[in-house]
């Protein structure tokens, strides 16, 4: 059985909360089909707040469901990896360009220590290796002071991660890692220094050859095609 749900203020949000990190981290893979009686009696509760934790996770695009007791993770699709990668090809230039200009000490301080905490991604990659590239980017993005914008930006990276994985699991070369933590580097750089333009540049580079881009690469998108 699973750990108890005191922590959680409802039984559904423990649902929700557990569910949705299976899925994130690749435990539950893409269109992979859940029981609902099975996964109740897994994570230990009744069905009624495990289908209201369903059903949010529907509205967030990560399960379907049908009429009868399954539910299905979503599959990955070339037209959401088109349109993640479009959505942060124009947001994240835009968050870092902010930050560069609205950057305080305290922002300074977060970006430089998620920074040191940068775990490299491997082919399966830990949860906490991709927490670490997150706090990374949610540093940045905070930094915009743009409330709007970050809400955003935070909705998208959990979509992401998905095709992140995915990417991953195709293999890296070294010299793409060294690529990424070297563009990290110098997004740090030119933020701190307050160069908007040039933590633009390098952000779109950043993304133009992220993860995602192989991913939408591979599902049959060109990841240039704007």
């Amino acid at each position: 059985m699973a750990q108890p749900v005191e922590p959680f203020r409802t039984k559904s949000e423990f649902a929700y909360t557990t569910l949705r990190e299976k899925i994130l981290s690749g435990e539950f893979a893409p269109g992979q089909v859940l029981n609902q009686a099975a996964l109740a009696h897994t994570i230990g509760i009744s069905t009624t707040p495990l289908r209201e934790g369903l059903r949010r996770l529907k509205s967030e695009g990560l399960v379907e469901l049908d009429a009868h007791r399954d539910a299905r993770v979503t599959e990955l699709t070339a037209e959401e990896a088109r349109d993640l990668l479009e959505l942060r090809a124009s947001l994240d230039p835009l968050a870092v360009e902010l930050a560069a200009r609205r950057r305080t000490a305290a922002d300074v301080r977060e970006i430089r220590a998620a920074l040191r905490g940068l775990r490299p991604l491997r082919r399966d990659p830990g949860v906490e290796d991709l927490v670490s590239h997150r706090r990374f980017h949610a540093a940045l993005y905070r930094a915009s002071h743009n409330d709007l914008l970050v809400a955003t930006l935070d909705g998208l990276w959990d979509k992401s991660d998905r095709y992140r994985r995915f990417a991953l699991a195709a293999g890296r070369a070294d010299e793409e890692r060294e690529r990424t933590a070297a563009e990290h580097r110098q997004l740090v750089d030119h933020v701190v220094a307050g160069d908007a333009d040039a933590a633009g540049e390098v952000m779109r580079r950043h993304v133009a050859a992220s993860l995602g881009a192989r991913a939408a690469s591979h599902l049959g998108v060109d990841p240039h095609a704007r």
